[in-house]
């Protein structure tokens, strides 16, 4: 399954940034050895329910130690059988663009 999340804090640092809570749910991920990449607005993650749901609550544990309330948002492509999707379903748009 491939999951793209967002998750920060309601509450801002003083310069109105979530950054440093940002990067602490980023390095969970990376931490966690499962395929992922993060961009401007998401991180995506690829693996099993089971281990791809245990690190986004991991990330959101460390951002709750940041603030008190936390704004998470959760979008899932699910398709048994199928795995190294997260530079696949990329590329397959990538070929039809050449």
């Amino acid at each position: 399954m491939l999951v793209a999340f967002s998750i920060a804090p309601a509450a801002t640092d003083p310069d109105g940034s979530v950054a440093a809570a940002v990067a602490e749910a980023v390095r969970i991920v990376r931490a966690s050895g499962l395929p992922s990449e993060t961009n401007a607005m998401f991180t995506n993650v690829e693996g099993e329910w089971d281990e791809v749901m245990a690190v986004i609550k991991q990330a959101t544990d460390a951002v709750l130690a940041h603030a008190d309330r936390v704004s998470l948002v959760i979008k899932a492509d699910i398709r048994p059988g199928h795995t190294g999707q997260l530079t696949a379903k990329v590329q397959r748009v990538e070929d039809l663009l050449d």
